[in-house]
């Protein structure tokens, strides 16, 4: 994957160059299922599965951008190349970047507004990005 996003993010040292391996993907990936899975859990608070889909979403991703040789040290950048790690449309990015400013909100300012509407919409975004990551197959080390 080359694109002149990621190599101006690697440049401005936003991204760094970093060959992923096989056992850390599928430990992603396998945290983001379960997190996903957990996240649908009507059982638990509106808040438990915000906080378990936002991580599912960020595990996931972190797993894309992984696979594809780079890590990131913030959280806001693995959202932001996912249009290039799993060709996600934009909508995506700015789905996830909604979620991670709430998630921050929540974090930081004790504030996590309730809106179903946005977590269902947010849990359908992540069906996506697994989607996306099964279809990625297994990681190639360079």
């Amino acid at each position: 994957m080359t694109s002149n996003e990621i190599q101006n993010l690697v440049r401005i040292r936003k991204l760094k160059e970093e060959p992923g391996s096989q056992i850390e993907f599928d430990s992603l990936v396998l945290s983001g299922r379960r997190r996903l899975e957990d996240s649908r859990n009507p059982a638990l608070s509106f808040d438990s599965r915000f906080d378990l889909a936002y991580n599912a979403a960020h595990s996931l991703s972190l797993a894309a951008l992984r696979w594809h040789g780079y890590r990131a040290d913030n959280r806001y950048v693995v959202f932001q190349v996912i249009p290039h790690t799993l060709g996600l449309p934009p909508e995506t990015w700015r789905l996830l970047t909604e979620a991670h400013r709430r998630r921050n909100q929540s974090e930081y300012d004790g504030v996590l507004l309730e809106d179903e509407r946005f977590l269902e919409a947010l849990i359908k975004s992540i069906q996506d990005i697994l989607k996306g990551v099964e279809e990625l197959g297994p990681v190639l080390v360079t």
